[in-house]
């Protein structure tokens, strides 16, 4: 036998092991709550092809490729265990088994290491929390896509309507296909039908009521038979306390912000300060594309390193507030061609950081940069630390924090040579640290952080909102503090 032989008899194994995961991890997800995650990618509704990819995509961050005959036993002796709502990530269990010297069995020690989530110890299954989208620009669809994907349970978050001023003959039918039909972002995974007599758009089985208002005070919510609901204001049109109160009406317990708050708005960085926010809370930010990008890195060196002061620099993708021909705009740049001009403008992420990140004592300034690419920015942020150390020192400890940190879901590293923008459109992490550009010198360390500005801020957006409602379930194993 050839070794191209060799190779693809190996990939048909593979391939054959992965399929019989599928049904394995929707099985978890949909009986018990569970979600299945390799170093915090999730593999639920994830094809052959998407799993071993993932899989083999671990090298780039462990080193070395994880292979789905080290996952399968894990993953089939999670279906053996009396489990409770959690996610529960293989890659961590597969390499905390390796470094494990008492000769457990993968049943024994998979069980011992997710015992959180089973017996007497698992949580209970919680109702759905409703939530009604407020605007459906660039991200109220993705959210919407994200909802509609994480419903698959039964339980967690319900997307019940969106609210929208109305646009005219078909309005309905145009914002279905914009849901269905993205041009950066591709198809939307599965069914969209429109029931334009009733007013509502059903996505893979789950009915939106499409409600049509030019002022939040106008809605009562509950005449739709909506409860206690989650509102996630994407218009960015109200941005303080008294604003966005207006949208705090019959049905609707706490509004969540899709842009930096002012004022006393807290701003909510998952990852980093999710766990301040007060239960009596009504009204939240999840600041900006960027400060999410960039803090929960900042958090990471401070935290190893000490940080005296910091630059940004954001290199940022054009968006919908911008022209795309030469013409008037209230800002003085912005006016200008969107796709024919690097246009510099400001950002508010450098001084947003002081609200995520308080016991930060460093200044951090920032400036910013439009670019004429429709998605993926990258932030260059430049840190003076408050110690000497290494190129390898710092590439090895970002690696760790990407991998087994409370920060995983938010930082993810990639030392790929060739990378560019568009390879990171549809990455879930708030920001991607580019190895092969890491700079050190002494006290100084400046990092280049790659993030998806429209999809990898949803699912920061979704993942606070799973927060504030109760329905953010503990991961398994534990990560390292």
């Amino acid at each position: 036998m050839t070794v191209n032989d060799d190779s693809f008899t190996n990939w048909k194994i593979r391939e054959e092991i992965a399929e019989s995961m599928i049904p394995l991890i929707g099985k978890l997800h949909r009986e018990r709550d569970v979600t299945v995650l390799l170093h915090s990618r999730s593999l639920v509704n994830k094809s052959v092809v998407s799993i071993l990819k993932t899989h083999r995509f671990a090298r780039q961050i462990a080193g070395a490729e994880l292979s789905v005959t080290e996952t399968m036993p894990f993953l089939q002796a999670l279906t053996a265990l009396d489990l409770g709502p959690s996610q529960i990530d293989l890659g961590m269990l597969a390499t905390m088994y390796k470094a494990d010297e008492r000769g457990l069995s993968v049943e024994e020690f998979t069980a011992e290491a997710v015992a959180g989530a089973t017996g007497a110890n698992k949580i209970e299954r919680r109702e759905p929390r409703d939530v009604v989208l407020y605007g459906f620009g660039r991200i109220g669809r993705l959210v919407a896509r994200l909802l509609i994907e994480k419903a698959g349970s039964g339980n967690g978050l319900r997307l019940r309507a969106i609210v929208v001023r109305g646009g005219g003959a078909q309005d309905i039918v145009k914002r279905a296909s914009l849901l269905r039909r993205d041009s950066i972002h591709g198809q939307f995974q599965g069914t969209i039908t429109v029931d334009e007599d009733n007013g509502m758009i059903v996505a893979n089985g789950n009915a939106i009521k499409v409600i049509y208002a030019d002022d939040p005070a106008s809605v009562d919510y509950t005449e739709y038979g909506i409860r206690d609901a989650i509102l996630i204001d994407n218009t960015g049109k109200w941005r303080d306390r008294e604003g966005l109160s207006r949208h705090l009406r019959p049905g609707i317990e706490k509004v969540v912000l899709t842009a930096p708050g002012k004022g006393d708005v807290p701003n909510i960085v998952h990852g980093v300060n999710h766990d301040t926010v007060k239960p009596e809370e009504r009204i939240l930010s999840c600041a900006s594309c960027t400060t999410n990008a960039i803090v929960p890195p900042l958090k990471a060196m401070d935290d190893e390193y000490g940080v005296l002061r910091g630059h940004v620099e954001t290199v940022h993708s054009f968006t919908n507030d911008q022209n795309l021909l030469d013409n008037y705009h209230k800002s003085d740049r912005r006016g200008r061609s969107a796709a024919l001009n690097m246009v510099i403008t400001e950002t508010g992420a450098a001084s947003a950081v002081a609200k995520a990140l308080p016991d930060l004592k460093a200044k951090i300034s920032g400036s910013s940069i439009r670019v004429p690419v429709p998605d993926v920015s990258i932030a260059i942020l430049n840190l003076q630390l408050a110690r000497e150390t290494t190129r390898e020192e710092v590439h090895d400890y970002l690696r760790e924090v990407s991998l087994a940190s409370p920060l995983k879901r938010q930082i993810d590293f990639i030392t790929a040579p060739d990378a560019v923008s568009s390879d990171f459109i549809g990455s879930r992490h708030a920001s991607i640290v580019d190895a092969g550009a890491l700079k050190v010198d002494g006290d100084n360390a400046i990092l280049y952080l790659w993030y998806d500005n429209e999809f990898g801020y949803s699912c920061q957006v979704v993942r606070v909102v799973q927060h504030v409602s109760g329905v953010e379930y503990p991961t398994y194993p534990a990560t390292a503090v």
